[in-house]
């Protein structure tokens, strides 16, 4: 009896989201209030089940490790950068072996500098070469850098030592998470692996909608051939095969000055203020309304994008939106969006500019 009393206790209790565990539900409760300061304590409490959940599921230590590495890096991620939200960032990405004397790396200090003085705050990958040319320009006030731990030459550029908005990770996917996640456009000049793996994924957040909208531009120095060639083995081996969209190119710029990378940045801004999903609608906050006439040919010129019987129309701050104070007084369109055209998505933003 005492033997079967033991085996009943040492049974892991049957843990879930939902508040159907009784007691230990109380005692996560207090948990969080006895911490104090917890903000959105619904969300925490379901970090701290899932922390629970994997020591159940899991009786190797690597998994969990790699979770709890993960959750450090993402946290300390938020912490560094959350007193700059409401600063608009640009990433910028190449390659780490490009030398000071190069025309690239010159063009990549005077795209940090124009971009500084435009308000713009500069994410880059914090190591030498264009990202060290980027972070120079913008200045160490300006400056992010998001580093990866190699057992090679990744140290951080002079610019970013002793800098608060420096982050070293252990993992890239956390690394590449902040890159995008932060910005609010993304500049590729020229590079190795690392460029093409960190083009391809800002293109593919993009194609699919996982990131909104936003500036992707592929700089070159002027006759360069860099990203001429990658666009036409898109276009030959991807497009005419039909495994993307002609309409996915309008995701992409190709340009080779800075003024004019960070003029097509400012533009992209200049009535476009961001969006997000109420529910099944797309709402596009912007920091003036459309006129009538401009309104009217829009709406009609992105009738293909819309759900079947979809709409688009003007409007004020819906009900759902509330909780984002500052954002309140801005003029919306609310969209039916069929959540899969966003090339032409992007062009609805330029046409909103436009307007």
């Amino acid at each position: 009896m005492r033997e079967g009393s033991e085996n009943e206790s040492s049974k892991p209790m049957e843990l879930h989201f939902t508040r159907t565990n009784g007691a230990f539900d109380e005692s996560i409760d207090a948990l969080i209030e006895g911490a104090g300061g917890i903000a959105h304590p619904d969300i925490v409490r379901e970090i701290i089940l899932a922390a629970l959940k994997a020591g159940q599921e899991n009786r190797g230590r690597m998994d969990l490790k790699l979770m709890n590495t993960s959750m450090k890096e993402m946290r300390f991620t938020a912490k560094v950068f959350g007193p700059y939200r409401k600063a608009r960032k640009v990433t910028v990405f190449g390659s780490a072996r490009i030398r000071p004397d190069a025309p690239l790396y010159r063009m990549a200090v005077e795209l940090g500098r124009q971009l500084a003085d435009a308000g713009f705050m500069v994410i880059t990958g914090g190591g030498p070469g264009i990202m060290q040319a980027a972070n120079e320009g913008a200045g160490s006030e300006h400056s992010f850098g998001v580093n990866i731990r190699l057992p090679f030459e990744q140290k951080p550029n002079p610019v970013l030592v002793g800098n608060p908005r420096h982050i070293t990770y252990k993992y890239f996917f956390n690394r590449k998470v902040a890159f995008l996640k932060e910005a609010h456009a993304v500049v590729l000049f020229p590079g190795g692996f690392g460029t093409m793996d960190e083009a391809m994924e800002s293109i593919t957040l993009l194609q699919t909608g996982k990131r909104y909208p936003l500036p992707l531009i592929m700089i070159d120095e002027p006759g360069g051939t860099y990203w001429e060639r990658l666009c036409k083995f898109l276009e030959n081996e991807l497009s005419s095969r039909g495994y993307i969209s002609a309409d996915d190119f309008r995701l992409i710029e190709k340009l080779d000055r800075p003024e004019d990378a960070v003029a097509r940045i400012r533009h992209f801004y200049s009535r476009y203020h961001s969006l997000r999903y109420v529910d099944d609608r797309l709402v596009i906050r912007m920091s003036s309304p459309l006129a009538r006439e401009p309104f009217d040919a829009l709406k009609s010129a992105f009738q293909d994008i819309l759900i079947p019987g979809g709409d688009i129309r003007q409007s004020g701050v819906l009900a759902e939106e509330m909780n984002e104070v500052e954002l309140v007084d801005l003029p919306r369109l609310v969209v039916d969006f069929n959540r899969r055209d966003f090339g032409r998505l992007r062009q609805l933003v330029d046409a909103i500019n436009e307007g």
